[in-house]
């Protein structure tokens, strides 16, 4: 509303002002110009004549001369109006014998200030009429316009020449001209108000409808589906709040019906995990039992019990990380948070997955950007189970495309926040598939033989640990040159980190590259092989 009312109010002055000043030159001009016309008939008749009555004064004594032009100036002066003009009778030539000095007027004290030395010559040399605008000091003492006719008298006893001037006061004019301008500026000053006035209820009958549907859309936007415009009138802002509230009641339906079908998929998974659950352990029963005694069947036998074992496993594996998605689904998912040591944790990840690494011969490198006895070090108030479950998953990742090239695990740290990034130079991924690669039971290669098991699952579930953490979990690839993923952490879940310590990918020097062996796990833990997963793990031995 603001900007619409100086914008127009700014239009306006400028749109006024243009109109007024064309108007008031206009006005100026036509003024002027009658006033001249009617002036310069009535100079071209009274110069005429009083020239030619000046002229036909006879010769004889000085004084008698002087009193003859007197005269004749009086007549002269009684035929025109005494408050609007004034005449002069002034000698054009220097020169002792001039009997007829300045005559000055009624109200024309000075008369170098009207009579320029210009208009003096061209009367002086030529024979007709001349004129020019001038400003004189009236009898009030104001400045005033006005114009000087004058003509050249010749032969003036003694044979002198002399010039007849006629000034004319264009004061009236200048008043009328003043009046009109006032006039103007009054009605600029009344249509500037009456346009910021319109511009102002304008804005206001179609901001105010915008600024409230902005704010049930905002409303809206926050979860409060219910809330709708009220609707006023049947003008096109009437028919806006219908059509918003039409499409909100849309929205709200479709809303609610994509909510309560998410919730039904959700307790859908829910419940047949559940109830997988039980069915599922007497088939692993049935299975362990038929593979401890695999060695008294044949071989086709001993092959079937092989994979139906360990089929069995990656079920029950793939059924726990259903259970766990529907948690995150019904939002019951929370976090056991500790002061962690995620330096500490990085080893032992690298360290239980060596075996696999071995397997595949890929060689795992740890790399320190920073001082672990810096302030704060890398310790970070997090859920030590689910980073654990992210790192894990990163590294068995990069370690099963990293083609036996080697895997890097950097870690920094800042004031605010540790990043932690797994970096393969393996087959790499494209910008394609790097926005997919969080997607649910995605891969990138669908004839991709697994290696190292898993359900599909890891990264999703890997995106949702590091949201509960108020972190960032972001992946980078170029086709053969390998993929990064990086987790960012803050030191504190009440404290939003500020950036990452680390770029994506991060640069860093490969001879700060240190092994990693089965020596760096914490005192209490044990290398397991899981064999669902082919991974080596790690746990306590309390467990």
């Amino acid at each position: 509303m603001f900007r619409a009312v100086f914008f127009t109010g700014l239009l306006t002055v400028l749109g006024t002002g243009l109109i007024s000043y064309f108007l008031v030159t206009q006005v100026t001009s036509g003024l002027y110009q009658e006033r001249f016309d009617q002036v310069e008939i009535e100079a071209t008749s009274g110069l005429s004549q009083g020239r030619q009555e000046l002229q036909n004064i006879p010769s004889g004594e000085r004084s008698e001369v002087e009193a003859a032009v007197r005269e004749q100036m009086q007549q002269i002066a009684e035929g025109g109006n005494p408050q609007e003009r004034d005449e002069l009778l002034v000698p054009l030539e220097d020169g002792d014998n001039i009997f007829i000095t300045d005559r000055g007027g009624r109200f024309i004290e000075d008369t170098d200030e009207v009579l320029s030395d210009e208009l003096l010559e061209a009367v002086r040399s030529g024979s007709g009429q001349y004129y020019q605008p001038v400003s004189f000091t009236n009898a009030q003492g104001d400045v005033v316009p006005g114009v000087v006719f004058g003509v050249r008298v010749s032969t003036l006893p003694p044979g002198y020449n002399y010039g007849l001037f006629f000034v004319y006061d264009f004061s009236s004019v200048q008043d009328n001209v003043d009046f009109v301008f006032q006039a103007f500026l009054v009605a600029s000053a009344v249509i500037l108000l009456m346009n910021i006035l319109i511009a102002a209820w304008v804005t206001r009958t179609v901001v105010r409808p915008v600024s409230q549907a902005a704010e049930v859309s905002e409303r809206i936007a926050d979860g409060q589906l219910d809330q709708r415009l009220a609707v006023v009138g049947e003008d096109e802002i009437a028919r806006l709040g219908q059509s918003f509230n039409r499409m909100a009641s849309t929205l709200q339906d479709q809303i609610t019906q994509l909510a309560n079908l998410s919730k039904m998929q959700q307790r859908f998974v829910s419940d047949v995990s559940h109830e997988l659950r039980t069915p599922l352990s007497t088939v692993r029963i049935a299975a362990d039992v038929l593979h401890e005694s695999k060695d008294d069947f044949d071989p086709v036998s001993q092959r079937s019990a092989e994979i139906l074992h360990h089929q069995v496993e990656r079920f029950q594996a793939l059924l726990s990380d259903l259970l766990e998605m529907s948690r995150f689904d019904a939002g019951a998912a929370e976090l056991a948070l500790s002061e962690v040591d995620l330096l500490e944790l990085s080893k032992e990840v690298l360290a239980t997955a060596k075996p696999l690494a071995d397997r595949n011969g890929t060689p795992l490198y740890l790399v320190v950007q920073g001082q672990a006895d810096q302030p704060g070090g890398f310790t970070a108030e997090v859920d030590r189970r689910r980073i654990d479950r992210i790192l894990r998953n990163l590294v068995n990742n990069a370690i099963e495309h990293s083609e036996s090239r080697p895997v890097d695990v950097v870690i920094a740290s800042s004031p605010t926040a540790i990043a932690i990034a797994v970096r393969d130079h393996g087959v790499g991924m494209d910008p394609a598939e790097v926005a997919h690669v969080f997607d649910r039971f995605w891969r990138a290669d669908p004839a991709r033989a697994r290696t190292t098991g898993g359900s599909g699952l890891g990264l999703s579930i890997a995106t949702e640990d590091t949201r509960l953490h108020s972190g960032s979990l972001d992946a980078w690839g170029q086709k053969g040159q390998g993929a990064c993923f990086r987790v960012v952490l803050p030191r504190r879940q009440a404290e939003p980190y500020r950036a990452s310590p680390l770029a994506l990918p991060p640069t860093y020097n490969p001879e700060d590259r240190q092994s990693i062996t089965e020596d760096d796990l914490l005192p209490g833990h044990e290398v397991a092989y899981d064999r669902v997963h082919e991974q080596a793990l790690y746990r306590k031995e309390s467990s």
